[in-house]
C-alpha cells in the first residue's frame, strides 16, 4: 500500500487492496488507470451507471489515442519506404 495518505475514500480500497495500487502496479497510464478507477468503485460513491460512463470516456480517450499513435506509425512506415 502507498505510504501516501491522500484521503483515499472506502470507495477506493476493496479488502485492503487499494484501486492505486493495482493501476501502479500494471503500470497503467492517465486513461486506462483512471478508467480502472471508476470501474473498482462503481455504485460505491455515486452512481453506479456515472462512475461506468466515467470509465468509458477514459477508455475512449485511450482507444483515440491508440489510433492516432497508429495513424503515426503507419505514415512513418510509408514514408520510409
Amino acid at each position: 500500500m502507498n505510504s501516501f495518505d491522500g484521503g483515499n475514500a472506502n470507495y477506493y480500497c476493496m479488502n485492503g487492496i487499494e484501486a492505486q495500487d493495482v493501476i501502479e502496479a500494471f503500470e497503467l497510464n492517465f486513461s486506462r488507470g483512471s478508467a480502472v478507477k471508476y470501474i473498482l468503485r462503481a455504485g460505491r460513491k455515486d452512481s453506479e451507471i456515472r462512475d461506468l460512463e466515467k470509465a468509458r470516456a477514459y477508455i475512449d480517450r485511450e482507444i483515440q489515442r491508440l489510433r492516432h499513435q497508429n495513424d503515426l506509425t503507419g505514415l512513418a512506415q510509408r514514408e520510409a519506404q
